[in-house]
């Protein structure tokens, strides 16, 4: 590790991993050139993780900079909360390999109990509700939290016009949410039901 500052361990690149990318690196012929990782769209559920290419004078200067023993790697500053957990790994076979990037929380940072009440929410939405919505073509996102601690929610995709969105918010959502957020204080939905072009119980 260089001497800037830097979390615990916000990205994991195995053995293999480095090997891999030493090999391609070196045949850049470009002296000094690293890898960049960065998260496009971080925190959202469009969030894809990449890896580039960085010769130097290509880096950021507020980039994080993660020394290894073959290779430099630049961590874009924006991406570093989202990359917590991320592993980069290398899986030799017999047509070569293939370089796989697992970013568990791209989509949302990992949150803890002294995080923002919005966040926590989020990241409860994203990572424990929205999968399992996602079967049916739904998802919900937090449009607000209110003064009081209301989480105003508003239901997208499959879950708009559902005739189930009733048992859905109370006996699901609303359930997950009080029991793991004791600090909320209720939830109350916006969406407009009487749209059903794309519900997908009618």
């Amino acid at each position: 590790m260089s001497d800037v500052e830097a979390p615990s361990k916000p990205l994991e690149i195995t053995e293999s991993a480095e090997n891999y990318l030493a090999e391609l690196l070196a045949k850049q012929e470009v002296a000094d050139m690293g890898v960049r990782v960065f998260i496009t769209q971080p925190g959202t559920p469009y969030a894809e993780t990449c890896l580039a290419y960085c010769r130097p004078g290509e880096e950021e200067a507020t980039d994080q900079l993660v020394e290894l023993e073959k290779i430099k790697v630049f961590l874009e500053k924006n991406s570093v909360p989202f990359l917590d957990e991320a592993v980069v790994d290398f899986n030799p076979d017999r047509m070569g390999g293939q370089l796989t990037i697992k970013a568990p929380n791209a989509k949302m940072p990992k949150v803890s109990k002294d995080s923002p009440l919005g966040d926590q929410i989020n990241y409860i939405l994203y990572s424990d509700i929205n999968p399992g919505l996602a079967a049916h073509g739904g998802e919900i996102k937090l449009i607000e939290l209110t003064d009081d601690n209301v989480a105003v929610l508003q239901f997208g995709g499959g879950c708009q016009g559902c005739s189930a969105v009733d048992l859905t918010l109370k006996d699901g959502v609303e359930r997950t949410l009080l029991e793991r957020l004791p600090e909320l204080k209720g939830i109350r939905d916006v969406t407009d039901h009487t749209v059903k072009e794309n519900a997908y119980y009618k």
